[in-house]
């Protein structure tokens, strides 16, 4: 082969490499092997072009899909996204059914979260809002029974439909039943066990259960003169007029007098003094003469005796002739019978039994036993609350008490209602009724929402702050079974159906009027 071809072949037209030029000299350099050609891994996804494959039947996309990006820390998660559960409750107390969110069981125990700072909750009381007819009364009776292992006694203050008799003699105790023409009594004046043993308590000792007392009768008279009406305006109960009602009770108790054992006193006792009063009362409550003291007090007077002679008649004008059997794991007292009167005369009841149960309570207290927790069911709630802002007012201090007092006992409040504006009803919109009751709900950091209608469900939204989620929830889920509800406890909300045995059912059954019609 000429040179001239072997430089062509060699150098490929670009001449001689230097390969080509040790090979003229008879020194071949080693050549490198080929690589093997490397087999392809298979393809797990396929690109798409964005209008689609060209093929029949693939079809094709006109616009891009929005992509939308959020920033969220893991506590908010779960108000956008239901499948993010909130944190788990501690498995303590009355198991009361299935949370739906995480599938576990669901535990309720107030006091228990009251004392663990992992569960954003600083009070026991409950507020439990539904539609009649889906499960509150059944959820509360679950609740009350599983307690009761645990050494909590229940107090229903005031039972308008005899919702909880067959749960009271399934523990054969028979429940109080007030109203017209029935030989109970109930005293709302009674002095309770602070009451007992005067005689030997030091002066200190004596002035400060004074002030309880006092205190408390003072929260009754005012509620329920504030109860009765001038056309749609609550009578006044001002300054002055409380200083008579306390100066006439000193009077009547023998307080004033300093007596060693003070007297039970009663309503028309105190109605009478003022009718009648007395030259000291007249003095110590700085009138110059009894006609000045009768035409200032004239409102009081009369308010007063349309209570005695109206919705307290035979009720709660006498003193106290029953007795509680404070050890009994529940104890009811029925106000059926005064369903016929209306709900004023109901609302009232309720507000007397609220003075008395409040004082009755502080016998767990004064006998030192730091371990007397109950349950204080408060049916119907509503009624109390229609009678004005000093009705709202008293039950506004019975749950700020729920903590106990000095260290002693203490009460899971159970307030039921069926729906938020229950709690509006108590005065016209932005007055002082009104923004009291609204503001109760900030002293129950447990409320329980059952299944309402989506108007309601908007209200429960716009005073509670649920979000769309939760107002879902009620609306719908939750008005589709008996004993559905969303369950918030502090800041977290759980979606739980209560679950129960089928003696509970029977325990629990309120649809026997129903059953009876039919």
């Amino acid at each position: 082969m000429s040179n001239s071809k072997m430089r062509r072949r060699g150098g490929h037209g670009r001449g001689r490499d230097m390969a080509a030029l040790l090979s003229d000299f008879g020194h071949d350099l080693p050549t490198v092997p080929t690589p093997a050609p490397q087999a392809k891994e298979a393809r797990l996804f396929r690109h798409t072009p964005r209008r689609g494959t060209a093929r029949p039947g693939r079809g094709w996309s006109p616009a891009k899909a929005t992509a939308l990006a959020y920033r969220m820390t893991s506590d908010q998660a779960p108000v956008f996204w239901p499948f993010i559960s909130a944190p788990a409750l501690p498995p303590t107390g009355a198991q009361m059914g299935i949370d739906q969110l995480s599938g576990g069981s669901f535990y309720f125990d107030p006091f228990g979260w009251v004392l663990d700072d992992a569960v954003p909750v600083t009070n026991p009381n409950v507020f439990f809002f539904a539609k009649p007819g889906l499960g509150k009364s059944a959820t509360t009776k679950a609740f009350c029974l599983r307690m009761m292992p645990f050494g909590y006694k229940v107090l229903i203050l005031g039972d308008p439909k005899d919702e909880y008799e067959r749960l009271c003699r399934a523990f054969g105790v028979e429940p109080f039943a007030i109203g017209p023409g029935m030989r109970t009594r109930i005293n709302p004046l009674a002095m309770g066990p602070l009451g007992q043993g005067w005689e030997h308590l030091s002066a200190e000792e004596a002035q400060r259960r004074a002030t309880i007392i006092f205190g408390r009768w003072l929260t009754l008279v005012r509620g329920l003169v504030g109860s009765m009406r001038i056309g749609t305006n609550h009578v006044p109960f001002g300054p002055t007029d409380a200083d008579v009602v306390h100066t006439a009770l000193e009077h009547l108790t023998g307080y004033s007098e300093g007596s060693s054992v003070l007297r039970e006193t009663t309503i028309p006792e105190l109605w009478h003094l003022l009718h009648k009063p007395t030259e000291d009362l007249i003095t110590r409550s700085r009138y110059a003469t009894r006609q000045q003291f009768l035409d200032e007090t004239r409102l009081l007077r009369d308010a007063l005796g349309q209570l005695v002679k109206g919705a307290l008649a035979g009720l709660f004008d006498a003193p106290t002739n029953i007795e509680v059997d404070w050890s009994a794991p529940i104890q009811s007292l029925s106000l059926s019978r005064l369903d016929d009167l209306g709900d004023e005369a109901v609302g009232i009841a309720l507000l007397a039994l609220n003075s008395w149960g409040r004082g009755m309570r502080e016998t767990a207290r004064s006998d030192g036993d730091p371990g007397d927790l109950r349950i204080v069911v408060r049916d119907e709630s509503w009624r109390q609350l229609r009678l004005g802002p000093d009705a709202v007012k008293s039950f506004d201090a019975d749950l700020r008490l729920s903590r106990g007092m000095a260290g002693r006992g203490g009460d899971i409040q159970f307030a039921i209602a069926h729906k938020p504006s229950d709690l509006l009803a108590a005065g016209d919109v932005g007055s002082q009724a009104a923004t009291i009751a609204k503001d109760l709900l900030d002293l129950a950091d447990v409320k329980i929402l059952g299944g309402q209608n989506p108007k309601v469900a908007r209200e429960l939204d716009s005073m509670l702050g649920l979000g769309p989620i939760a107002q879902d929830l009620v609306a719908g889920w939750a008005r589709q079974d008996k004993g559905r509800a969303l369950w918030s406890v502090g800041e977290s909300t759980y979606k739980v159906q209560t679950v129960l045995h089928p003696l509970e059912k029977q325990l629990t059954w309120t649809n026997e009027a129903i059953e009876t019609a039919r």
